[in-house]
């Protein structure tokens, strides 16, 4: 068994953090789902999460993402440490 990864956050993902959760106070508890699945599987090798390697995202913008209903995170990982980046919405309007 692998030991759990720590999970830091950027100042902008604090900021839009904030954001989202200030319009949308039903998604409270989300960043600290996010934070435990992240800290447990961020490779998501028991395939339980919704968590996708992204194609030509460069190192520092998030090359994962992980979905959490409405919410996106957006991380890197670096050895044991996750660093999360982005944090937003989907919106319903997002591929029309």
């Amino acid at each position: 068994m692998t030991p759990p990864f720590s999970v830091r956050t950027t100042p902008r993902f604090e900021r839009l953090a904030r954001g989202v959760l200030k319009g949308h106070p039903e998604f409270r508890a989300r960043p600290q789902e996010a934070t435990d699945v992240l800290r447990a599987d961020p490779y998501n090798r028991s395939r339980a999460h919704n968590i996708k390697k992204l194609v030509d995202v460069p190192a520092g913008d998030g090359q994962w993402r992980l979905a959490l209903g409405r919410l996106r995170f957006r991380y890197d990982i670096h050895g044991q440490q996750v660093v999360l980046h982005y944090c937003g919405l989907r919106r319903e309007d997002t591929y029309t």
